[in-house]
C-alpha cells in the first residue's frame, strides 16, 4: 500500500521568499539537507520538465547508513509542477541497490499566505517502504526549520 508523509510548519516570510528558496540552487544546498547532513547539487535546470541532482552526506554514517552509499543518499529530483509563489511538486527517485528504495516519490511544497508569513506544507506520496516513517518525517520538519531560518535570517 502507498505510503504518505506529511510535515508543515508557518514560516515568518512571504510566499515570494518561500518560493524563491525553493528554486534557488544555493538556498537548496543550504537548507534542504535535513539536520546531521550537507547537499551538493550536482545538476541543475530549474524548470517544469527539468530537475536537480543532490547528493546528500551524511556527517556520521555510523548510526545512519545511506541508501546510495553507506555514507550518502543520492536523489535525481525532477520538477513535475512549478506555480510561482504557490506550489513546488517535485518527483524524487533515490540511487539504490536496495529495492526497499526504489520507485518515485511525489513531494508536494504547498504554500500558503499566513498573515505576514507562510505555511508551509509538504507531502511526500509513494513513500519507499524502506524509509522509516518517522526518521522521514522528522527529516521534513528538520528542512523546513533549515528553511525557516534561512528565509527569516535573509528578511
Amino acid at each position: 500500500m502507498a505510503r504518505t508523509d506529511r510535515a508543515g510548519r508557518v514560516i515568518a516570510a512571504p510566499p515570494e521568499v518561500v518560493y524563491g528558496a525553493l528554486l534557488d540552487r544555493e538556498a537548496l544546498e543550504a537548507w534542504l539537507p535535513p539536520e546531521g547532513m550537507r547537499g551538493q547539487i550536482e545538476r541543475w535546470d530549474p524548470r517544469p520538465g527539468g530537475g536537480f541532482r543532490m547528493v546528500l552526506t551524511y556527517l556520521d554514517p555510523s548510526g545512519s547508513p545511506g541508501k546510495t552509499s553507506d555514507a550518502t543518499d543520492v536523489v535525481d529530483i525532477g520538477f513535475a509542477d512549478l506555480v510561482p509563489n504557490e506550489c513546488v511538486v517535485q518527483r524524487a527517485a533515490f540511487e539504490a541497490d536496495d529495492p526497499s528504495f526504489a520507485g518515485t516519490m511525489t513531494m508536494t511544497w504547498h504554500l500558503a499566505a499566513a498573515g505576514d508569513g507562510t505555511e508551509v506544507t509538504v507531502t511526500a506520496a509513494d513513500v519507499p517502504p524502506g524509509i522509516d516513517q518517522a526518521a522521514h518525517e522528522t527529516g521534513i520538519a528538520s528542512s523546513l526549520a533549515n528553511l525557516a531560518s534561512y528565509v527569516e535570517a535573509a528578511g
